[in-house]
């Protein structure tokens, strides 16, 4: 039995959580970095985190073509299509590996320039330089681990990223320990020595998930001649991968206006928000995880042509995502108390915290249904619709509800999150409506 034909047949809980997990040790290197220099000092802090905005931003760059080889590679396998799944993800690793490359040169070369646009203060600007040059020099690392990352969770290799990924964060935890707590009479090297330990698990990274593909997919991976891509897969990428990340770009960047909203509320109402945030991340990663296995499964039965089971599973995916993710936000909500207990004793901060860990359990299982429908969409080819939507709905709902209830009406941080409930549901239901109209079993992709 194909590995593809055993994805068909899993339920979405067997592929989603090996991709949670994953998930949750993914995100932490950056968050090492952050709270291991804590005991460094503040400036430290300040310094990788605003760096780590700008490669936040540069890693977008990379985005679009894992998430269109994603939406290609699933279709393609489960047609059986290996030799094609070949050449397109050749053409992937090759693609990513050069936009890597230039941002990885700029980054080292004109870190300083990249800062300044961020307007950082002078004081942390040399340690934002030297962290953000010696870190940003890997980007193209990070632009191979996307694709490859990609490439192998399509073929259904999921617990073992899953390993990788818990592997790494020791790995980088242990670094992190040599080089800042004096282990062995080991100098203290700072920034700079918490930089140098995140490139090497970068790297470490890289060489385990090459050494998981030459085991375990049929065509070795391997670079291809530029000046030989394949125009027609090239362009598919593009196609598909551009209007997909968009909508996430487009996401991102109404966040940085709406936090710009926050800070004018001040310093209680922008500490909450981190607060409550990071309490409900767990919420947030549990969706995507859903999604991204979501997206797998329906791609695989959409090429198989199996249309009418892709669209069951998509259903049964949202039904499941809506159900776990308030049944979470009630937990995370009866234990709010202590839970903000343990970043603070501040009385009002717990006080709008709790109210705001309130309006989640509305506002949390909107985005899971959201994150499910979209990846189910975007499985399909039906890429253009959720950016249309999202654009319309984010900057014509939540950002102008955010600055009228939360600014105007003076409902503050809880005005806030009721507009971005709204905005949410109203996404939700427009993509719904999308999915269940099935005009996406009309597109076609597997003959290009």
């Amino acid at each position: 039995m194909s590995k593809s034909s055993d994805l068909r047949k899993k339920s979405i809980l067997a592929v989603a959580w090996p991709i949670f997990i994953e998930a949750m040790f993914g995100s932490l290197i950056g968050t090492v970095d952050t709270m291991m220099l804590s005991s460094y000092s503040d400036g430290a802090v300040a310094a990788v985190g605003l760096a780590n905005q700008v490669l936040t931003v540069v890693g977008m760059m990379f985005g679009f073509v894992a998430v269109g080889t994603g939406v290609i590679l699933n279709q393609w396998l489960g047609a059986g299509n290996l030799e094609g799944v070949d050449r397109v993800g050749r053409s992937a690793l090759t693609l990513n590996l050069m936009i890597g490359l230039i941002a990885s040169v700029g980054l080292l070369a004109y870190a300083d320039v990249f800062l300044t646009l961020f307007r950082v203060p002078e004081d942390i600007m040399v340690e934002g330089v030297s962290y953000l040059s010696i870190v940003g020099s890997s980007v193209f690392m990070i632009a191979l681990s996307m694709t490859l990352g990609t490439i192998i969770r399509c073929h259904g290799i999921l617990k073992e990223m899953m390993l990788i990924s818990l592997g790494l964060n020791v790995l980088h935890i242990f670094g992190n320990y040599l080089v800042l707590m004096e282990p062995f009479g080991l100098p203290n090297l700072g920034v700079e020595g918490v930089a140098v330990s995140t490139w090497i698990t970068r790297a470490l990274g890289v060489i385990a998930y090459l050494i998981l593909c030459f085991r375990n997919l049929r065509y070795p991976i391997r670079f291809m001649n530029p000046f030989r891509f394949r125009r027609g897969n090239v362009g598919l990428i593009f196609k598909l991968g551009i209007p997909s990340a968009g909508e996430h770009v487009s996401y991102n960047l109404s966040q940085v206006v709406i936090t710009y909203l926050i800070t004018i509320l001040g310093t209680t109402a922008l500490t909450t928000k981190i607060y409550t945030q990071n309490i409900t991340s767990f919420v947030f990663v549990f969706s995507m995880a859903i999604g991204q296995g979501t997206q797998i499964i329906v791609g695989h039965l959409i090429g198989a042509h199996q249309k009418e089971d892709a669209y069951h599973s998509g259903i049964r995916s949202l039904k499941l995502a809506f159900l776990i993710s308030l049944a979470i936000g009630v937990f995370l909500y009866s234990l709010s108390s202590l839970l903000l207990g343990l970043f603070t004793n501040n009385a009002e901060i717990l006080r709008l915290g709790k109210q705001i860990m309130l309006l989640s359990i509305l506002l949390e299982p909107a985005r899971a249904c959201n994150m499910v429908l979209i990846s189910s969409l975007n499985a399909a080819g039906d890429v253009k619709y959720p950016v249309v939507v999202g654009l319309v709905s984010m900057w014509a709902i939540s950002v102008p509800l955010a600055y009228l209830f939360g600014i105007v009406f003076q409902l503050g941080l809880v005005g806030i999150w009721m507009a971005f409930a709204m905005d949410e549901w109203i996404r939700a239901s427009m993509m719904l409506l999308r999915w269940r109209r099935r005009s996406w079993q009309s597109i076609k992709i597997l003959a290009s």
